[in-house]
């Protein structure tokens, strides 16, 4: 059973820094393109990173040069290093297995979502 648990989330004024964390079970973690997307309320789904099996990352032109996506194969986690966060970043992050690194990813299995709040 493969199973996505989102933490790190809460809230940061404008500026500030998150690192969200993504741990995965069930599933060949390592072989595979991991992503994370955002959904605010009331709004679509938007990709925000995601990293291939060699490494190589992709990112939405509104998070570049602020977020950075990682992962540890060997702890089968995945990381979003969040920062100079704006108020627009509020959202709930979802960590996502994915057949393809471009939005919209093509979504596999995703977790609960953790929400990131950002207050001016």
């Amino acid at each position: 059973q493969v199973r996505l648990v989102e933490s790190g989330g809460g809230s940061v004024q404008a500026g500030g820094s998150l690192r969200l964390s993504c741990a995965v079970s069930g599933y060949t973690f390592s072989r595979y393109c991991m992503a994370w997307f955002r959904q605010n309320s009331g709004k679509e789904r938007e990709g925000v990173a995601a990293i291939n099996s060699d490494g190589s990352t992709t990112y939405a032109d509104s998070v570049k040069g602020r977020f950075t996506v990682s992962k540890d194969n060997a702890k089968n986690t995945l990381y979003l290093q969040m920062n100079s966060l704006k108020t627009e970043d509020t959202a709930v992050y979802y960590c996502a297995t994915v057949h393809k690194s471009f939005w919209p990813y093509s979504l596999n299995y995703w977790g609960q979502g953790t929400q990131v709040t950002v207050s001016s």
